[in-house]
C-alpha cells in the first residue's frame, strides 16, 4: 500500500500532490527554456485553483512565491519577481511579552480598574477625583457581587480599594455606595427591555443611532 505517510512531505498541501509533481518534474528538465515555459503554464494552473485570489493585490507575486516554496526553494527559472528565501519564510516571530497575570491583586475585580485608580492617583485633589473614587468603588461592589454572588459590605470595597490604590487615595468622607440590589436590578432591567424590545423598534432604534 501507497500510505501518505510514506510519501514526500508537501510544502503546500492546499495545491496538492499533483501540482507538486509537475514541480518536481520541472527541476529534473535540463533545458532552461523549457523549464520557463513549464512554470509560467504552472503558473496558470495554480492561478485557475485560487480564483478568489484573482482581485488580490499581487497576486502573480503571491504565486511565484508560492511555486519557490513548493519546490523547496531549488528551481531555477526566471521569475519575474525577486523570489523569497527560506530564511524569511519559515522565520519564527518574535515572543510577545506578556502581562504576568500575578500583576492582577484581585481577579474579580480586573486589571482594567486598576488602571482606573492609577489613572486617579495621578488627578490632582477635587470634585473630578472624588467622583471617579464614587465610580469606581461602585464598579468594585458590582463586579465583586457579578464574580462571588456573595453579600459585600462597603467597608470590603473601601478596604480593597486602599489595597489596590496602596493607601495612595482617600475615600471622600460621607461616601455611601449603591445598594446591592440596585446594582444588581440595573444589570436586569437593561436585559428584559432588550428582550421585551420587537424587531421593528430594534430596527428604529439602530436607525436613530446612525
Amino acid at each position: 500500500m501507497d500510505y501518505n505517510t510514506s510519501r514526500e512531505k508537501l510544502h503546500l498541501p492546499e495545491y496538492g500532490r499533483n501540482i507538486q509533481k509537475m514541480v518536481n518534474h520541472i527541476r529534473s528538465v535540463n533545458d532552461k527554456e523549457e523549464r520557463n515555459n513549464l512554470a509560467q503554464a504552472l503558473i496558470q494552473i495554480m492561478g485557475n485553483m485560487n480564483p478568489h485570489l484573482r482581485d488580490v493585490a499581487d497576486f502573480q507575486h503571491k504565486l511565484w512565491d508560492h511555486l519557490a516554496i513548493i519546490s523547496n526553494f531549488d528551481l531555477d527559472v526566471d521569475s519575474p519577481f525577486a523570489p523569497p528565501s527560506k530564511e524569511d519564510i519559515y522565520q519564527k516571530p518574535e515572543s510577545l511579552p506578556y502581562k504576568n497575570a500575578r500583576e492582577v491583586k484581585f481577579k474579580h475585580y480586573g486589571r482594567v480598574l486598576q488602571d482606573m485608580i492609577r489613572k486617579a492617583i495621578e488627578l490632582e485633589a477635587g470634585e473630578e477625583k472624588d467622583y471617579l473614587i464614587e465610580v469606581i468603588c461602585n464598579q468594585m461592589k458590582k463586579s465583586y457581587i457579578l464574580w462571588n454572588r456573595d453579600t459585600i459590605t462597603d467597608e470590603i470595597v473601601f478596604a480593597d480599594f486602599e489595597t489596590l490604590s496602596a493607601g495612595q487615595l482617600q475615600i471622600p468622607e460621607g461616601l455611601k455606595l449603591r445598594e446591592q440590589r440596585d446594582l444588581v436590578q440595573q444589570k436586569t432591567t437593561s436585559t428584559t427591555r432588550q428582550q421585551k424590545q420587537n424587531p421593528r423598534q430594534q430596527l428604529q432604534k439602530n436607525r436613530k443611532r446612525k
